[in-house]
């Protein structure tokens, strides 16, 4: 039998999955289009696309640098959780919120990247990634402080 906290981990590899996806059909006929020749690219890096694609297109690909960020501490705590055994109930819901703020996040930096509406995605998200920490914490600690202080 498997945690149900493994359900958000999958479900966020996947989209980060699409994003990558979404990254690379936008951005190659872009590439094209300003007439960039891969074949002859040497040494150069994803931002410095930056200076010579339009923003829409790089939105994409900034979106999915973003999912390689703050995302892995969500991974690592679902991951600790569920080896805990508290993968589910209220710390569930959390895990899902948090992919679902984040796809959110996702969706609006990779359309209409309005900034302040991308930072409540985030602060939201964080406050989920926090509580989760915060439990996994007390999960850890908490046990360890009751029979050190008996």
């Amino acid at each position: 039998m498997h945690s149900q906290i493994l359900a958000p981990v999958v479900v966020l590899v996947a989209w980060t999955l699409v994003m990558l996806v979404w990254t690379i059909v936008t951005r190659v006929p872009a590439m094209k289009a300003a007439g960039i020749d891969m074949g002859k690219l040497i040494g150069s890096k994803g931002t410095d696309a930056d200076k010579v694609l339009p923003p829409a297109v790089q939105w994409k690909a900034h979106n999915y640098n973003h999912l390689h960020e703050q995302p892995t501490l969500f991974y690592a705590i679902a991951l600790t959780l569920a080896l805990l055994g508290q993968g589910e109930g209220p710390n569930l819901w959390l895990a899902w919120a948090y992919v679902l703020l984040r796809i959110a996040h996702s969706l609006v930096q990779a359309t209409f990247n309005k900034v302040s509406v991308r930072f409540l995605f985030f602060l939201l998200s964080t406050l989920a990634l926090v509580t989760l920490t915060a439990s996994a914490a007390a999960s850890i600690f908490a046990p360890a402080m009751t029979v050190s202080a008996g």
